[in-house]
């Protein structure tokens, strides 16, 4: 996971494309809700959203 991080930090640095880094960590931070979400109490809110 660490490698893929650092391939991802190196791709973005050379090809000087930072402006994929809030996609990536919008979509990684959108995931992580909704995996956690899913057994919990809040999860049809959070489906209402999408």
């Amino acid at each position: 996971m660490i490698d893929l991080l650092k391939d991802l930090w190196l791709f973005m640095r050379e090809r000087k494309k930072f402006w994929l880094a809030p996609i990536i960590i919008l979509m990684v931070a959108l995931g992580a809700l909704l995996v956690l979400a899913q057994g919990s109490a809040i999860a049809p809110f959070i489906y209402t959203l999408f």
